[in-house]
């Protein structure tokens, strides 16, 4: 899949697509390289380009409110998820969290309750190209823990992660990362909490503000549209 852009128009497709705009009709040539320009029949230019990591949470199809870029950043970064981790994560929802990961090179295991969202999601793993290195599956993390062996990082997005949280040291390597996203600070503090009596350690939480900036002929400052809150995150390292 590419994206076709202009602006701020941004078609997703196939190469040897046709691709309706408002400026014209595309014929996308089965050549196409990210990079190369293509015309609409009225000769309006767009210009390719390929799929990376922000343009599929633009694009993936949604079953709910998907964890954001700023969040997903932190996780990557606090446990150093890389090519080859074995990477346990339950609540995949959309499937972002799981993509980025699995396009970092990690082998991804996700659990997903409701079927038709894990559908969905592993429609998302084909258009993120990593259908081969994650696998999404059906069911209650719970239920299959004990056969699954262990993992270099657990990630956790579901209601009774602090519960899972004194079953997963068992599934962890020495010295491997969970962590959980958690959407209101009463999850947050059970999960910090449940994590330190587990016998976890290097156990933080936070709390993930994004503010965008503002520049004018008057001076710089954040922007007031809002302080861009999503979540709390935690880790917390297997000694």
């Amino acid at each position: 899949m590419i994206l076709v852009v202009r602006d701020d128009r941004e078609f997703l497709c196939e190469p040897g697509a046709e691709v309706h705009t408002d400026l014209g009709v595309i014929d996308v040539p089965e050549d196409v390289e990210p990079g190369d320009s293509v015309e609409t029949h009225l000769g309006e230019e767009f210009r390719v380009r390929g799929l990376r990591g922000p343009d599929l949470f633009d694009h993936m199809e949604r079953t709910g409110a998907p964890m954001m870029p700023k969040d997903i950043g932190l996780v990557m970064g606090h446990t150093g998820i890389s090519c080859g981790d074995r990477v346990l994560d339950a609540g995949t929802g959309t499937g972002v969290l799981s993509a980025y990961m699995g396009r970092a090179g990690a082998n991804v295991t996700t659990f997903e309750r409701k079927e038709e969202f894990a559908e969905v999601a592993r429609e998302n793993m084909e258009l993120a190209e990593v259908a081969d290195t994650v696998d999404v599956r059906t069911g209650d993390l719970t239920e299959e823990l004990d056969s699954l062996g262990t993992f270099d990082v657990v990630t956790l997005d579901t209601p009774n992660a602090d519960e899972l949280l004194s079953d997963l040291s068992d599934h962890l390597v020495s010295g491997g990362f969970v962590a959980v996203y958690s959407p209101f600070v009463e999850n947050a503090r059970d999960c910090e909490l449940a994590a330190r009596d587990a016998g976890f350690e290097e156990v933080s939480s936070r709390e993930t503000i994004q503010r965008y900036m503002d520049f004018d002929d008057r001076g710089s400052r954040p922007s007031t549209a809002g302080v861009g809150h999503t979540g709390y995150l935690l880790f917390a390292r297997k000694p």
